[in-house]
């Protein structure tokens, strides 16, 4: 059975719960949170979802949760965490085996070469500037990227994107798309001329399909937009 909640099912302390049950917690993920821990020392999303849960269940003891994948700290959007021991490994093989189908809607200032087109390339991260290069040909130390887009609608002075990952690799949405002159808004990292005032960069991970890791039901979340954001706004106007 599909499971499309059409609200927030709870929303405390800025955290946007999409969907919860024993095994698994979903939620909308601000711009500027970080999803672990990191070398800013800034409190992470995790811990945030474990005060929730502590909170919410009035649990005396630590509260299991793990993580299942990341966003970029400037992205929005779905994130999923996992609250038992037998649900983690099971949903790392659901996303490490690409079974997970991933949206993300995105605002460029160009319009792209094709109205919908599936881009291939080999990407390459830099760690020392936390970036990756695109290259059309395999190149030593490259992984090979994979994504299908959409033009959606056209906005005023920008165009929103819908894209589908096949892969999942560092930036790769945002070194792909920059790579063919779609820039994402606010991303200055690849390009952009301008940051957004909230450090914020206009991608979001919209919807997210898997199949549960216990139940086997069909888990079907879409995320709603930042609501404070005249541009988002409008692309749902």
């Amino acid at each position: 059975m599909a499971n499309k909640p059409d609200k927030i099912l709870s929303h405390k302390d800025n955290l946007q719960v999409l969907f919860e049950d024993n095994h698994v917690i979903i939620v909308n993920k601000r711009a500027g949170d970080i999803v672990q821990g990191d070398k800013t020392g800034d409190v992470p999303l995790s811990e945030v979802v474990k005060t929730y849960i502590k909170e919410k269940d009035n649990k005396p003891g630590n509260v299991y949760l793990g993580v299942v994948h990341r966003l970029d700290r400037p992205t929005t959007g779905i994130v999923v965490f996992a609250k038992t021991s037998k649900a983690l490994p099971r949903l790392n093989k659901i996303f490490a085996e690409k079974t997970a189908q991933k949206t993300y809607w995105a605002v460029v200032k160009n319009i792209p070469p094709k109205t919908e087109d599936t881009l291939v390339h080999w990407l390459r991260k830099n760690p020392k500037n936390n970036k990756s290069t695109a290259y059309l040909k395999e190149v030593p130390n490259s992984k090979k990227a994979l994504l299908h887009y959409k033009l959606l609608k056209k906005l005023d002075n920008y165009y929103l994107l819908e894209i589908a990952l096949e892969t999942g690799r560092h930036h790769q949405i945002r070194v792909q798309m920059a790579t063919i002159g779609c820039i994402i808004k606010g991303d200055l990292k690849y390009g952009a001329d301008r940051s957004n005032v909230d450090a914020s960069i206009h991608l979001h991970a919209r919807q997210l399909t898997f199949t549960h890791p216990v139940s086997s039901e069909t888990i079907d979340i879409v995320a709603p937009l930042p609501n404070h954001d005249a541009i988002w706004n409008a692309c749902e106007a």
